[in-house]
């Protein structure tokens, strides 16, 4: 009994080095995704990306690794979720969250832990500015409709007068329709005539298209997400009113087009990731097709949000080249704080969306490509480098 109790003591002492050995060989990331729908295709980005890293030899011979935690799009779940995945997986960083609801509790969270998070959705203004730890690959929506404007006065569009519609139930769309939007128009040289508003979930929106038809404007500033803006395109076009429709990146779907129809022609966004821009986003948009297909999922394009969380793995890859990471549980703190620092000091990094550095409040300073919509499909009618 004692040699079989010896033995076995004996070879648990054996077994824990090669355990902690073994673990040492993966580089865990963690992942904060949002729940079903549209947004399970960043899962499929993020994987291509992981991919390609542990294919081309991982870091240093070492195989990154995604640990999921799914928020459900709540807030409170989305701290359980940086707590688990800081704590009990010792992550090295996070993908995520995706919404900027979710990012006002994770910024503060990951900063206490002393961990990375970085957001490829979130828009809302300064929130990653207070922290440290805190990253977002996404650009301010003010810096964003800027360059849709500048774009149509390159392209000699009208722009004279203009109108505000948009949702008052949505943070972020209630931001655009009272700030970001008319404070943009109005610096562009429009007159904004009138704003009318409207829930998320409105289905017949024809009482606002009639106050929107009294005062016909050039422009019309859509401040909701992309199901509600395709309502509102097709009222408007049944009704007759003949005024170009401009937005943020809250509408950025590239599904939009099939959404819209002909309804949806001279709709003019911006986005950090356009298709057609080059053969390396032509390749990305073949190999997310054929993912989405073979998981059964209802896309056929790549969006911005898609591009911009598998950039996010690749700029975490750089910093852990750079940082000479090793996965190590000993200097798990402390490798973790060399990946901000990297994140921090990186310039011009050749992402699939173009050269991407990060401001002193953790935004992704980033190109942007503004597109327009004709007959179901996006066009490239501006393209504005990254800027400070």
């Amino acid at each position: 009994m004692k040699t079989r109790l010896a033995g076995a003591i004996l070879g648990a002492a054996l077994a824990a080095p090669w355990a902690a050995s073994a673990a040492c060989q993966e580089l865990p990331l963690g992942y904060l995704p949002s729940g079903a729908g549209p947004f399970a295709t960043f899962s499929k980005t993020a994987q291509m990306a992981i991919d390609e890293i542990n294919a081309a030899g991982g870091i240093s011979g070492k195989k990154l690794r995604i640990v999921a935690f799914d928020t459900a799009g709540k807030p409170d779940q989305a701290v359980v979720g940086v707590r688990k995945l800081a704590d009990d997986d010792k992550v090295l960083a996070i993908i995520g969250p995706l919404s900027s609801s979710e990012c006002r509790v994770v910024f503060p969270a990951g900063e206490r832990a002393g961990i990375v998070s970085m957001s490829m959705a979130s828009s809302a203004p300064k929130l990653a500015e207070p922290f440290q730890y805190a990253f977002r690959n996404t650009s301010d929506e003010g810096y964003m409709f800027e360059r849709v404007m500048r774009a149509l006065k390159q392209n000699n569009l009208a722009i004279a007068t203009g109108a505000i519609a948009y949702a008052t139930d949505d943070v972020i769309s209630k931001v655009m329709g009272e700030n970001v939007l008319p404070g943009i128009m109005k610096k562009s040289g429009t007159d904004v005539k009138l704003s009318v508003t409207f829930q998320t979930q409105a289905f017949d929106l024809a009482a606002q298209v009639s106050q929107l038809l009294g005062q016909p404007t050039d422009l019309i500033g859509v401040g909701s997400g992309p199901e509600p803006a395709t309502r509102l395109a097709q009222e408007l076009r049944r009704q007759g009113h003949k005024g170009r429709l401009v937005a943020g990146s809250t509408i950025a779907d590239p599904e939009l087009g099939r959404q819209m129809g002909k309804a949806g022609d001279g709709t003019t966004i911006p986005t950090t990731f356009y298709a057609d821009l080059n053969d390396r986003a032509k390749a990305f948009q073949g190999e997310f097709a054929k993912r989405a297909k073979a998981a059964g999922l209802d896309r056929t394009t790549a969006a911005q949000f898609d591009a911009a969380t598998y950039d996010i793995v690749l700029f975490y890859a750089h910093a852990m080249k750079q940082a000479k990471v090793t996965g190590d549980p000993s200097k798990l703190a402390a490798e973790r704080t060399a990946i901000k620092d990297e994140l921090r000091k990186m310039k011009d990094f050749p992402a699939l969306e173009g050269a991407i550095s990060f401001g002193s409040n953790g935004d992704a300073l980033k190109p942007v490509y503004v597109i327009q919509l004709q007959d179901g499909k996006w066009t490239l009618i501006g393209q504005f480098p990254p800027e400070s």
